[in-house]
């Protein structure tokens, strides 16, 4: 028996991690390191090399691809897929019911990409019939501590999500974009690529690609250039997209006046035509309404 000795706990308090035996989906023995406090439902898929820390719950409709570490106390539930070699945090929630009054137990998926970061106290959610029925989470992504994406939600690569931030159902966030801590962001809102979200802000409307936002309501502030010049982007191409910022937000054009004149700036013949374009088709898909 573990046991306490003079206040402090024996070294023997807690087992140890185990190397486990099961049969897999086509009956293969299969080893996995799962601690053995921790709880696999039957039917759950987990690679050879999938750990999972102390009083884990994984259910029974989870995928875990290879390498993937669970932390202890997290719980993966739902019809949720896991890539490879992601971390996962202790208490993380991950694949749980959306918070829609609207659900009625559909059998509704999380997808969540390769070599993310997934901190402590996340919340990840299940997907809803009213929308394309997955929420999904790309690839190398670093989403910290108390994190919420909630139902419907499309996370590109690469983004980075600090601690507290927020974000409603059906939200969409581009590749490289960040959003910084306790930050607020409303259902339906789209975050292009490339683009920074100021920590504490809140978020009511489209913020184009490229672009820095923050504030209560968020507003922007510019071009993300520093972003930009870290991920490789040209002078020219730097340069182009500052015209088009000033474009919409410096000219005094009205935004239809806006989109004709950023087309002729995304025709101009430079290394800066295809980001420009990205920023231009991106305002005029617009449903919410960019951030001005």
């Amino acid at each position: 028996m573990y046991r306490q000795e003079r206040g402090r706990l024996s070294e023997s308090a807690f087992p140890a991690f185990t190397v486990t035996s099961s049969t897999n989906s086509i009956g293969e023995k299969r080893m996995s390191k799962i601690h053995p406090t921790a709880i696999i439902e039957p039917g759950a898929q987990l690679d050879d090399t999938v750990e999972i820390g102390p009083y884990a719950i994984v259910g029974a409709h989870a995928v875990i691809g290879a390498g993937t570490t669970v932390g202890s106390h997290s719980v993966i539930e739902g019809h949720t897929t896991i890539g490879r070699d992601n971390r996962i945090g202790h208490y993380a929630s991950i694949g749980g019911r959306p918070q829609d009054m609207k659900y009625r137990d559909e059998p509704t998926r999380l997808e969540i990409g390769d070599r993310n970061t997934i901190r402590e106290f996340t919340t990840l959610h299940t997907g809803t019939v009213q929308d394309q029925g997955v929420t999904s989470i790309g690839s190398d992504c670093w989403i910290m501590a108390y994190v919420h994406v909630g139902h419907d939600c499309r996370l590109g690569d690469n983004v980075i999500m600090s601690s507290n931030a927020q974000l409603a159902g059906h939200v969409i966030v581009g590749d490289h974009a960040i959003i910084g801590g306790m930050s607020g962001v409303h259902q339906f809102v789209r975050i292009g690529a490339h683009s920074m979200l100021g920590g504490a802000s809140a978020l009511v409307q489209d913020v184009p690609p490229f672009v820095i936002a923050a504030g209560n309501k968020a507003e922007p502030h510019g071009i993300n250039v520093e972003g930009l010049r870290r991920r490789g982007f040209t002078p020219d191409a730097i340069s182009a997209l500052r015209s088009a910022y000033r474009i919409v937000y410096k000219s005094g054009l009205s935004l239809e006046e806006a989109k004709l004149q950023l087309k002729d700036l995304s025709a101009a013949g430079g290394e800066g035509d295809a980001p420009v374009k990205a920023f231009s088709d991106f305002i005029a898909a617009s449903q919410r309404g960019i951030i001005r």
